[in-house]
């Protein structure tokens, strides 16, 4: 029986949805092969959690006591959204140590949480993204500058966040400076991106023998645009299959497995975007993406023929036997 570490916790606001992820992988763990464990990380401290007791992880070699027993770890099972994991900082740890874990590497991570470079790369690669403007705090904000070039209505989100927070639908060019302000209490950097009016759909992806991708999703958000709110709280609607040809279905597949493969990514994906007169615009990648019961990823997997438990097993074998 191998012992799995269930990574959660984290120094974001995705904090809670973490942990509703680490909850859904533990649960879903077959228990004749694998002995589920959830460890916390928050600002610097790790424990294990054991029933009601939480105990103090060794950081040097990722193991803790129990009753005199040194328990150590096979594998890192990632469902910590935000830093520090989908950032890459725990990935550079777990390397250190020779620990194998579920996720893209380091530097892949750390490429993908940051907006504006993902997007840069992605463009170089000759794939599709919203204009933007990339802002730094302590820069001044000029409306006159920014506004012509993403257009109006626009969007205004951190540059490093995930699960939506921080970001705001501007109609006005008098409202950009609150947009930025807010997206600021969230991140340094601000990415202020053009309006794409269209399909909002998602599509995950992971490996275990082969590459496969799973069936669409289409967001449907009953606020103005999929926010917090609308992704975690019931206000969209999630609807797998995507109501869209199989055209622009294999299509956004495609895109899918090219991203995954030329920019190296690992274990499960999701890569978001919205379908403009049928031309997809890459709009996020989350390399550890929700996995909570309200996620997009146990649809789809659902609709594709997986259990849940199913899909963790190949996941964990897949990154064992690399």
């Amino acid at each position: 029986m191998k012992t799995i570490a269930i990574i959660t916790g984290g120094n974001s606001a995705e904090y809670e949805i973490s942990l509703q992820s680490a909850k859904v992988v533990k649960e879903n763990l077959s228990k004749e092969k694998y002995k589920g464990i959830i460890v916390h990380v928050k600002e610097g401290k790790w424990e294990a959690i054991m029933e009601d007791k939480r105990l103090l992880m060794n950081k040097k070699d990722f193991s803790f006591q129990m009753e005199k027993e040194n328990i150590s770890f096979d594998l890192a099972f990632m469902a910590l959204h935000g830093p520090p994991a989908e950032n890459g900082e725990l990935q550079i740890y777990f390397d250190k140590i020779g620990m194998p874990y579920t996720s893209s590497g380091a530097e892949k991570s750390e490429l993908t949480f940051d907006k504006h470079k993902c997007n840069e790369t992605l463009r170089e690669l000759n794939f599709r993204c919203a204009v933007s403007y990339f802002y730094k705090k302590g820069e001044t904000i000029n409306a006159d500058e920014i506004t012509p070039k993403v257009g109006l209505p626009c969007f205004v989100k951190p540059n490093a966040t995930g699960s939506s927070f921080g970001i705001s639908k501007v109609m006005k060019k008098e409202d950009l400076e609150d947009a930025i302000q807010l997206a600021l209490q969230h991140d340094n950097k601000v990415l202020i991106e053009e309006f794409i009016d269209g399909t909002e759909v998602s599509c995950g992806i992971f490996t275990h023998k082969k590459i496969e991708v799973f069936p669409l999703t289409e967001i449907v958000s009953h606020n103005d645009f999929f926010d917090f709110e609308a992704k975690y709280k019931g206000l969209s609607d999630e609807i797998t299959p995507a109501r869209i040809s199989r055209e622009e279905t294999e299509n956004v597949q495609k895109i899918t497995k090219d991203v995954y493969q030329k920019l190296g990514l690992k274990g499960i994906v999701r890569i978001d975007y919205i379908i403009m007169k049928a031309k997809p615009y890459i709009i996020e990648i989350n390399t550890i993406p929700g996995l909570s019961t309200e996620s997009i990823i146990p649809k789809q997997a659902k609709q594709a023929g997986y259990k849940l438990s199913e899909l963790f097993e190949l996941t964990i074998e897949n990154t064992l036997n690399k």
